[in-house]
């Protein structure tokens, strides 16, 4: 679990970000993994949405990048406290030939800008 101070207000969206280094052979099974793991988050209290990313280069040291939106961090903290998500988590980690390296945080909105 993230546990790094919010610069957001406590009832404010936060969008959790995780980058995997993970070996370009054993990214298409554990995206399908993933999968089952965020349909998990998708049924809790709180969560928006998420993305997963994948590079279109196999040199890229991230493979994934996973960008997911909460309505307030209270939410996400209690989605990722779940016993089933935490013990797939560890799982998914372990089930690759290669190990695989989650860099995961939340993060707080400070610039924005759309198309004009």
């Amino acid at each position: 679990m993230v546990t790094e101070e919010s610069t957001g207000t406590p009832d404010s969206p936060v969008t959790f970000i995780n980058v995997f280094e993970i070996e370009a052979d054993d990214v298409d099974a554990f995206v399908a993994k993933w999968e089952e793991r965020a349909r998990l988050m998708r049924d809790k209290p709180g969560f928006i949405d998420s993305r997963m990313h994948r590079a279109r280069s196999t040199d890229s040291r991230f493979q994934l990048v996973n960008v997911s939106h909460w309505e307030t961090r209270e939410a996400w903290e209690a989605a990722t406290a779940d016993p089933a998500f935490t013990s797939r988590t560890q799982a998914a980690r372990e089930q690759t030939a290669h190990p695989v390296t989650p860099n995961a945080a939340v993060y707080d909105v400070v610039v924005e800008l759309t198309a004009p």
